[in-house]
């Protein structure tokens, strides 16, 4: 007869629900699982399904009580190192997202707006395209696979761990916020370039022939020329957005590591 020591059953069930715990934390914010119309049965039953099948091959987990006080604080440690693993790709689809929405507005689209059940809010007709465009290329180049692939590698250099102080390094965080929504500015750049150009020729128009009904024509133009350049764009914003994208599973995997968590901040420059 088989019989399982209490210290058994505490590693069973710990080797199971700290990588359970982690693991659920990305998927409940990481895009495109992460997404809201996704039903949370699926998202959990996907967490389960992946942490049976990699608890096996992962490091010891401490051997704590799930139910005791470290045990909780380890959970709930799990939970937010989990949460902001998923947040980092989260910020990367915001940037592209904020690309669209400043594309767009200044179109003269920001009346096209479309209902985001992610944010509950408005976004923007370009807002959504682009996002579309990026999450399709997201899954063509396994982004899907590198984010389970990054939440392995995460429990080598963030391990499970009864010290508090070791965990996701949030000032990193902060500092990848910053940079993405400037990668974000720049992949709206050449469009609101073009529009800019365009409305200095309409205005230079308006002054040679003050007759001309500017609101009439102006319009149109702006539309039919931020739509050339966007169509003309899209072949080469491939490139960027996919560096944008395996840049944030970058920063997914290692932004962590607690031996850089424990280091201040580098000054800027």
């Amino acid at each position: 007869m088989i019989s399982f020591s209490s210290q058994m059953l505490i590693e069973l069930v710990t080797g199971f629900l700290w990588p359970l715990t982690r693991i659920l934390g990305v998927f409940a914010v990481a895009p495109p699982i992460g997404n809201s119309t996704i039903p949370m049965q699926v998202k959990i039953l996907l967490g389960v399904s992946i942490a049976m099948v990699v608890s096996p091959v992962l490091p010891k987990m401490p051997a704590v009580d799930p139910v005791s006080l470290s045990g909780m604080v380890i959970t709930a440690q799990q939970l937010v190192i989990g949460l902001a693993m998923g947040f980092v790709m989260r910020l990367v689809f915001a940037g592209i997202e904020m690309a669209g929405e400043v594309a767009g507005m200044t179109m003269g689209l920001g009346f096209a707006t479309f209902f985001d059940p992610q944010t509950h809010g408005r976004s923007s007709a370009i807002s959504q395209f682009m996002v579309l465009t990026s999450t399709l290329l997201f899954v063509v180049a396994d982004g899907h696979l590198a984010i389970i692939t990054a939440i392995v590698e995460s429990f080598q250099k963030i391990p499970v761990t009864t010290d508090v102080h070791q965990g996701f390094a949030f000032y990193r965080l902060a500092i990848w916020g910053e940079q993405i929504f400037i990668a974000g500015v720049k992949l709206s750049l050449p469009i609101v370039a073009s529009l800019l150009i365009t409305n200095i020729a309409l205005g230079i128009l308006t002054r040679a022939a003050p007759q001309l009904n500017i609101f009439g024509i102006g319009f149109p133009i702006t539309i039919s020329v931020g739509f050339l350049v966007l169509t003309l764009l899209m072949p080469y914003l491939t490139t960027p957005i996919q560096q944008l994208i395996g840049s944030g599973l970058s920063h997914m995997s290692d932004g962590g590591n607690p031996r850089i968590a424990n280091q201040p901040p580098p000054p800027k420059p």
